[in-house]
């Protein structure tokens, strides 16, 4: 491709990142997340360091995870991503990094977290993040701070609900033109019918776009096994996966379907140290 078709592809990718919330608009990490729609409000583990920190909270294994997207099938408009969770006493620390895109084009996010719990019940997280774009040599690359914070209340043993708001500070991108870092506002919830079966749906608002409705659902079908779908609204994509869990590793894939740009698989694989259980004395007599 010479460098005239690469700025074509640029600036096309470019349109696609606006009205599909580049990373930098604090996209989901996760096949789990991925395959139910784009959901993860509620959700409590080791991606919890970007999706909602909050999650954080109720996390008690040090865990680790990577992920990894082939948006549209375009090498292009790869997302990768890890995250690194360290428990602490009421709570965790969390790690996350995430790069979009090519040499012509880059966004990467790195961001520590923390989520601490207030009983059993009641979770809150914060977290502060460096953004670095990158448009080609000629146009060098921009740096901005911002930051985030969520909630999480489980109602009930059947119900969650969830907030998370990115960018609440409305940080600037660019002096010039008042560009703006995406403000993004989530409010979700979950409902377990019972062990194996959880419905959950959300509404994505950011700032300068309409709102987005995330809803998926998650089946475990055997103990190792989970089996997953999604729907999310403009533009409508269709989602599905599964999960696998194993004695320390869980491997997740997903798909997801454009009607107008195509397939978008994942994967993502997460390593956890459980936590050992304390050994209880028999007192003698």
């Amino acid at each position: 491709m010479n460098k005239y078709y690469k700025y074509i592809f640029l600036f096309t990718m470019l349109n696609i990142i606006q009205h599909l919330n580049a990373q930098i608009g604090n996209d989901l990490i996760g096949a789990r997340s991925a395959a139910m729609g784009g959901y993860n409000v509620t959700l409590s583990d080791v991606w919890s360091a970007n999706n909602n920190q909050a999650g954080l909270g109720f996390m008690e294994d040090l865990s680790g995870g990577i992920y990894y997207e082939n948006r549209f099938l375009l090498k292009e408009t790869s997302y990768k991503a890890g995250a690194f969770v360290l428990p602490v006493k009421t709570g965790a620390l969390g790690l996350s990094v995430t790069s979009f895109g090519f040499s012509l084009y880059n966004e990467t996010k790195a961001g520590l977290s923390y989520g601490q719990r207030f009983g059993d019940k009641f979770s809150m997280g914060v977290q502060l993040n460096y953004l670095n774009t990158k448009l080609t040599q000629e146009y060098g690359s921009k740096a901005s701070f911002t930051g985030a914070v969520g909630l999480i209340a489980r109602l009930s043993k059947a119900l969650s609900l969830g907030v998370h708001v990115y960018n609440p500070t409305r940080t600037k991108l660019a002096d010039d033109d008042n560009e703006r870092v995406p403000t993004i506002m989530k409010l979700g919830l979950d409902y377990r019918f019972s062990d194996k079966v959880m419905l959950a749906v959300s509404t994505e608002k950011d700032v300068n776009f309409d709102a987005v409705v995330n809803a998926g659902i998650e089946y475990h079908i055997t103990e190792i096994l989970y089996l997953r779908g999604g729907i999310s609204t403009n533009p409508t994509q269709y989602a599905f996966g599964f999960g696998m869990q194993l004695t320390h590793f869980k491997i997740d894939l997903s798909s997801s379907f454009h009607q107008t740009l195509g397939i978008t698989p994942g994967i993502s694989i997460i390593y956890t140290k459980k936590k050992k259980a304390k050994k209880v004395e028999t007192p003698s007599i």
